[in-house]
């Protein structure tokens, strides 16, 4: 006789950035074990290959291509995927900081929960895609895509991710006249134009990626230890499970 079918919830979540509405499962035990080892072994690129095996095996959705979905939606979309499947409490630590002298700092490890369906993407200041940068040609950028992380694994140094992110998150180019859409065009194509900004353009272009939204918490707690008074801002996918 066959065991009987346990019953899978759906349930759909709007992306905070693309807006895009995606129905999704809880992840199962099997998948939940495979994540843990995952962050248990510390390697960076381990982990992001689970969350992406994880999220892709739970969307119920057909047609979701994760690798075009802003970084941050992806997150939001994990942290909440999380919450449905462990529960919305997760318990994190944080070191205590304070300097107890001029020369040693407390040390002690605080524990924190967190609840996950609080978390959403902030930004310190709203920034028009579209950047002038000189009288003719405007840019207009993207969020950088999910899909950047696996390309940057390779790469050797920050700033060829750095260039690599900027270069993927054109959307497209327009000098005046007509508009150079990035998909028409090579990645070389787009590095060597980025490549041959003045330090003034290529500032401009900076100051959208400093200012693209990010997940953030601000969570107030006293170390048991020196008594010192914390306000921390955690930020990232990392600082929420430690991961």
């Amino acid at each position: 006789m066959a065991l009987p079918r346990l019953e899978v919830l759906t349930y759909e979540i709007e992306l905070p950035l693309s807006k895009k509405k995606i129905k999704y499962r809880p992840f199962l035990v099997k998948e939940q074990k495979n994540l843990l080892m995952a962050m248990e072994s510390g390697d960076a690129d381990t982990i992001q290959h689970n969350i992406r095996e994880i999220l892709n095996v739970c969307t119920m959705t057909e047609g979701v291509d994760l690798d075009e979905l802003p970084i941050i939606d992806v997150e939001y979309y994990f942290i909440n995927l999380r919450a449905k499947s462990v529960g919305e409490i997760s318990e994190s630590k944080y070191r205590c900081n304070n300097k107890v002298t001029e020369t040693k700092e407390c040390g002690n490890i605080m524990e924190s929960k967190i609840n996950l369906t609080e978390i959403y993407p902030e930004s310190e200041e709203t920034v028009d895609p579209e950047i002038a940068i000189n009288d003719k040609i405007v840019v207009k950028m993207k969020y950088p895509q999910f899909g950047l992380i696996k390309d940057s694994i390779d790469m050797d140094n920050i700033t060829d991710v750095t260039f690599n992110m900027i270069a993927s998150s054109i959307e497209h180019i327009y000098d005046g006249e007509q508009f150079h859409y990035a998909k028409e065009t090579t990645k070389e194509e787009l590095l060597e134009f980025v490549e041959s900004m003045n330090q003034e353009q290529f500032d401009r272009i900076e100051h959208f990626f400093n200012n693209i939204p990010k997940l953030k918490k601000r969570v107030a707690m006293t170390c048991s230890k020196c008594g010192f008074d914390h306000n921390l801002e955690v930020e990232g996918l990392e600082s929420f499970f430690g991961l």
